[in-house]
């Protein structure tokens, strides 16, 4: 602890009776002692600010162990019931999988990549692939990215069929909910094995396999029984966001706003409620007298109701006031705030979550979906490529080995959606400068919309020797100087101009 330092005070005391100097020392020695170390960090202090703030050092694990099923079923409630919830989540799936990330076939001779090529047409391009034949390869990539949004995982298990069933590969692909895994079996196993809430681990951390029940456990229609059965890893993809190192399982995109979107709804009910009361009372008869009416029929009928040019003569000591509805003042900037907030925590744009662009110029426009692309980047790139696209392209081979197509030493590189540029003139001026420049290359920036850079070579070789031998010119060929006139194709024709 450090000595409290003397002040000009305190030397003239000391100076003057030694005892006494040396006991105000001690005293503010105690004092300091008392009092305790001042935090070096600010957000370290206890006192009034940090009363009840629970801050529990828990693992990854321990703190999905019991709160998992809450979140996820709470989250679903939302994106059934709750605008918003659906639209965030739709915008995750579609900017991050949109039509498709589609394999771009690379390794292995010429006839082994036309092979795979045509394996790619016949099985990932067609519903074949799905064990429920509803979906592409890349329908199954956004229900995937969905459920991961909405549920925070995801299971693919890999379905061996039979060669009689007549399909290209013996395999098919099962997309399950991540209800499927029994989250009871949580702890060690027999075998020296670990299991954390469905999915066991060895002592080295890899994962050896996954306990899943037969049916979901919430279709009370198909369920069997509550008895689940050991899967081995090799058979399952587990898809979801690591946030935290050792986290085993996934957690709901929604989480950190459950409360504050149930807290609008219902605040966006009690306002279309009041309203709603409030428009029913659109008159009121005052009768300042306040005397009785008389027997009935001894005075006219009571104004009830209004109706466009109404003439309504009324007794002595009656008047008519009209109700004056209540305002909404505030609403729209609490609701824009709230809603920027929600954005926030699922990692979107206010304006992607809302589509109110009524605040947004270009330059704050594109600065948000800048933003907002790289964590869609990051989802592609991070998750969603290396394991579901990356670990089905292996499962693929290890099938098409099995059916003796040969395909060995065929590898694929994956193409996310392309992302639609916001000024096309000259966000494509730049990109033809950086070719220029070295900077990039042309296959990059085709990828960079979603395609694959040998195929749209192959189409555009074939279109250009096409456009010669009929003797058409664009200036979009490379050949062809800016300005230069077309020449005849031969004497005895007149080339098409175009």
């Amino acid at each position: 602890m450090k000595t409290p330092s003397l002040n000009w005070l305190d030397r003239a005391i000391s100076f003057v009776s030694p005892t006494a100097g040396f006991r105000r020392a001690r005293a503010r020695l105690l004092e300091q002692v008392v009092a305790g170390p001042r935090n070096a960090f600010e957000g370290a202090s206890r006192g009034r600010r940090t009363e009840g703030w629970r801050t529990p050092g828990s693992s990854a694990n321990a703190e999905t162990r019991d709160q998992l099923y809450p979140l996820r079923n709470r989250c679903r409630d939302l994106v059934r019931n709750n605008a918003y919830a659906a639209r965030a989540v739709s915008v995750i799936a579609t900017n991050t999988v949109g039509a498709g990330i589609i394999p771009r076939i690379e390794g292995g001779s010429e006839a082994k990549r036309k092979r795979a090529a045509k394996l790619v047409t016949d099985w990932l391009d067609t519903t074949l692939c799905d064990a429920d034949g509803r979906n592409t390869f890349y329908g199954l990539e956004a229900l995937a990215m969905r459920t991961v949004a909405e549920a925070g995982e995801v299971l693919i298990r890999r379905r061996w069929r039979r060669p009689i069933d007549g399909l290209p590969i013996p395999m098919q692909l099962q997309v399950l909910e991540p209800d499927f895994l029994d989250s009871s079996k949580d702890g060690p196993l027999g075998n020296g094995n670990t299991c954390y809430q469905g999915v066991e681990l060895d002592a080295l951390g890899r994962r050896v396999a996954y306990w899943l029940f037969d049916d979901h456990p919430g279709d009370l229609t198909r369920m069997r029984s509550l008895t689940s059965r050991r899967v081995s890893a090799a058979e399952v993809i587990h898809v979801f966001r690591q946030d935290r190192p050792g986290q085993v399982r996934g957690i709901p995109w929604g989480a950190p706003v459950i409360i504050r979107m149930r807290d609008f709804a219902d605040y966006e009910d009690a306002q279309i409620l009041r309203q709603k009361i409030a428009a029913c009372f659109a008159v009121f008869v005052h009768d300042d007298e306040g005397g009785d009416t008389g027997p009935v029929g001894a005075a006219a009928p009571p104004l009830e109701e209004i109706g466009p040019g109404i003439v309504e003569h009324l007794p002595p000591g009656r008047d008519v006031r009209f109700a004056t509805p209540p305002g909404v003042d505030g609403y729209a900037d609490f609701s824009r705030f709230t809603l920027a907030a929600v954005a926030v925590g699922y990692g979107i744009t206010y304006e992607a979550l809302t589509g109110d662009l009524g605040n947004v110029n270009f330059s704050s426009g594109r600065m948000g979906w800048l933003e907002m692309a790289r964590n869609i980047e990051a989802w592609q790139w991070n998750m969603l490529i290396p394991q579901m696209c990356g670990g089905v392209w292996a499962w693929m081979m290890e099938a098409a080995a099995i059916a003796g197509l040969g395909l060995e030493g065929i590898v694929a590189s994956w193409t996310p959606p392309r992302r639609e540029m916001i000024d096309p003139v000259k966000e494509t001026e730049a990109a033809r400068d950086g070719v220029r420049a070295g900077i990039c290359t042309q296959s990059e920036l085709i990828r960079r919309q979603g395609y694959d850079p040998e195929t749209v070579f192959q189409e555009r070789a074939a279109e250009l020797k096409r456009m010669r031998e009929l003797g058409i010119t664009f200036d979009t060929d490379p050949a062809v100087k800016p300005g230069a006139k077309q020449q005849p194709a031969d004497a005895g024709s007149a080339p098409a101009t175009a």
